[in-house]
């Protein structure tokens, strides 16, 4: 395989998994160990790719959230867009969340934690969040039942998306994506869009800064000037198209769809990397 190709898939599937709930860090791991490793930053380029492509879905609530602070009087007869909260409400709520993150993020950072590459943990947590998923839709679905269809986003529910992303960063194989809408689903917003919508919404400020650090870290220790740009730019490409199909297509099917699939998805990989561990681990 020419490594070309081999950049192309790595930028598809990036594209694929960063936003639906399946992991898109486990899904990386598992698949440099048949493509090849790549430079740290290769993986920045195609998440940076990723997120432009969410950046572009939701370009207009991006710009309705920021002309909020700029001119809130002619924004108020669009108050109720954001599912039914102030625009400026809802922006403060997205950077509690980010807040929560940034600051659990450098604690991190500070313990010298490092991302393990290894299979088996990766495949647990493949297991471990399908049923989590089953569980959490179950108990979400009840929830709604019994408070109806509630859209808001309450404090409560921006601090634990917060934490959600960081258990989602220490975990490969967790998904940022799953564990920020599952934690919403169960802290009371029952609308199952509107849970997804703040996910990816908080999800962009936290994947820029993430991006950005890393960057910053790649272009001080010289490691940009070994880089395959040809295969880098192609990456980039190919992250943030299928991204932006795949978080279409996702946006489309939870409004008729629990995310059951997605759940089953999780437990027939994680069970079948397991079964493979003693030759891939």
């Amino acid at each position: 395989m020419t490594d070309l190709l081999a950049a192309l898939l790595l930028g598809i599937i990036e594209g694929i998994t960063e936003f639906l709930p399946i992991s898109s860090t486990g899904h990386l791991l598992i698949a440099e160990r048949w493509l090849g490793h790549r430079s740290d930053l290769f993986n920045i380029a195609i998440q940076a790719g990723a997120i432009l492509a969410v950046v572009l879905i939701y370009r207009q609530r991006l710009w309705q959230l920021a002309m909020s602070f700029l001119r809130p009087g002619e924004m108020a007869a669009a108050d109720a867009a954001v599912y039914g909260q102030a625009p400026r409400d809802y922006s403060y709520k997205l950077a509690v969340a980010f807040g929560v993150t940034a600051a659990g993020g450098l604690l991190v950072k500070a313990f010298g934690w490092e991302l393990s590459a290894e299979v088996a943990p990766i495949a647990w947590a493949l297991v471990i969040g399908g049923v989590w998923m089953l569980a959490a839709e179950y108990f979400a679905a009840k929830r709604a039942g019994t408070l109806g269809e509630r859209s808001a986003i309450t404090w409560t529910v921006a601090i634990l998306v917060g934490i959600a992303q960081i258990v989602a960063g220490v975990f490969p194989g967790t998904s940022r994506s799953a564990a920020t809408i599952f934690v919403a689903l169960l802290a009371g917003t029952t609308n199952r869009a509107a849970a997804t919508e703040f996910a990816f919404l908080v999800g962009i400020p936290t994947m820029f800064a993430a991006t950005g650090y890393e960057l910053v870290s790649v272009m001080r220790n010289g490691a940009a000037m070994d880089e395959d740009w040809n295969a880098l730019a192609i990456a980039f490409v190919a992250s943030a198209i299928t991204a932006f199909i795949a978080v279409k297509w996702l946006l489309r099917y939870i409004q008729t769809h629990r995310f059951t699939a997605f759940a089953v998805y999780r437990l027939v990989v994680g069970a079948a990397l397991l079964l493979m561990v003693p030759n891939a681990s």
